[in-house]
């Protein structure tokens, strides 16, 4: 039953990502786009078809709210809702045009440390969430400086890391491990159906939020 609502609700929610996908998935240093699209993927103001194929946001966001609403704490809830509704669109807009805008990073973070005491009143936690959140901020800053990775999956980082925060360091290494392996599996998939080589650039943000999600509910 508490699948069911959540992934009704989640497909709802999924109609209004679909246009935060569209208007942020553009490449650095152009304007956001103006659009209004239906869960079709066509504007209503243009009349054309812009970002993800129909459906596929308001698919996602129901399964993840079915995932949510069946599997996570429910003191947990509102912090889970929060990183889930922005994750959905990042995790779109960064497989779409390979970046993270800061219009959606920087909201995640703000909300993300308000509602942690919600989620867990005692202050132990709360210390540990900080600290988690920037362990993987700081380790993503380093690899930001010798390694291809990008600034947005930085400023993602310290959401993410208290998140899984939230539920201990083996939750936190956890996700770390969820983070790579899918990445991994990603990258070997996109090589073996040749629609990647070598030296493409992959988006990690998708697997950033899968990883923390798998890592959430398998040890919570």
């Amino acid at each position: 039953m508490l699948a069911t609502l959540g992934a009704v609700l989640g497909l709802l929610v999924g109609v209004l990502l679909r246009s935060a996908v569209v208007r942020y998935a553009v490449p650095g240093g152009e304007p956001w786009r103006a659009c209004a699209v239906t869960p079709f993927g066509r504007c209503v103001r243009c009349g054309e078809r812009p970002g993800p194929p129909p459906l596929t946001v308001e698919a996602t966001a129901a399964v993840v709210g079915a995932l949510l609403a069946a599997h996570a704490p429910g003191r947990w809830l509102p912090l889970m809702v929060w990183t889930a509704l922005f994750g959905v669109a990042l995790g779109f807009v960064d497989a779409a045009v390979k970046r993270l805008p800061d219009a959606l990073t920087l909201p995640l973070l703000v909300g993300t440390a308000l509602l942690v005491p919600v989620a867990d009143h005692r202050p132990e936690v709360w210390l540990r969430c900080a600290l988690a959140a920037g362990a993987l901020g700081g380790l993503f800053l380093l690899l930001a400086l010798f390694a291809p990775m990008g600034l947005g999956d930085v400023k993602l980082a310290p959401s993410l890391g208290a998140v899984l925060g939230l539920g201990g360091w083996r939750t936190f290494y956890a996700g770390l491990l969820h983070m790579w392996l899918i990445a991994a599996v990603w990258a070997v998939a996109l090589l073996v159906l040749r629609r990647a080589g070598r030296r493409t650039e992959l988006a990690f943000g998708p697997a950033m939020l899968l990883g923390t999600l798998a890592a959430v509910l398998v040890t919570s």
